[in-house]
C-alpha cells in the first residue's frame, strides 16, 4: 500500500501567499538604519496558508419554511 500524499495548503486569498512585510515609518535613526515595523496578514496571522476546508455535517441543518 502506498503512503498518501499530504493534502497542499491553501494559500490565503488576502495576501496571496505573502503574509508579512517590512513598512517603513520614515526617516532614519542615528546609525543610517531605516526604522520599520513588520506587519502581518489579518487572514492568516503571517502563515501566508488557511487550513483546508472540513466537510460540513449537513445532516444537523434545520431549514426554516
Amino acid at each position: 500500500m502506498t503512503d498518501r500524499a499530504p493534502a497542499p495548503a491553501r494559500i490565503c486569498p488576502d495576501c496571496d501567499g505573502f503574509a508579512s512585510a517590512a513598512v517603513t515609518l520614515g526617516g532614519r535613526d542615528k546609525n543610517g538604519h531605516l526604522r520599520t515595523i513588520p506587519v502581518y496578514c489579518k487572514a492568516c496571522h503571517g502563515l501566508g496558508t488557511l487550513p483546508l476546508r472540513t466537510r460540513l455535517n449537513t445532516a444537523q441543518w434545520e431549514v426554516a419554511a
